[in-house]
């Protein structure tokens, strides 16, 4: 699913223009990213919790060259999805 498949389900499903349902969906994502990038994690309840974890650095290997590298720190973002959303994909 794309963001104009999910932009029209959302028209479909509201009395919303194409342009307002593209333009809300923005803004939710715009929400979603800035917090996320000020390192907070964000709990959707019946959907999900999205977590920022720092990585550290680590070391690693160039698979072509099989030379030693070091894999910078970084922080990622990892999903775990609620007790209800797994129960509906399961059922």
């Amino acid at each position: 699913m794309t963001k104009a498949d999910i932009v029209e389900k959302i028209m479909t499903g509201t009395d919303m223009t194409k342009r307002d349902s593209a333009e809300m969906m923005e803004a939710l994502f715009s929400i979603m990213k800035s917090t996320l990038e000020q390192g907070e994690n964000l709990k959707i309840s019946g959907f999900g919790n999205f977590e920022v974890k720092q990585k550290n650095d680590r070391r690693g290997r160039n698979p072509q060259t099989g030379e030693t590298i070091t894999i910078e720190a970084r922080r990622i973002v990892t999903f775990r999805p609620s007790a209800l959303l797994k129960k509906a994909i399961n059922s």
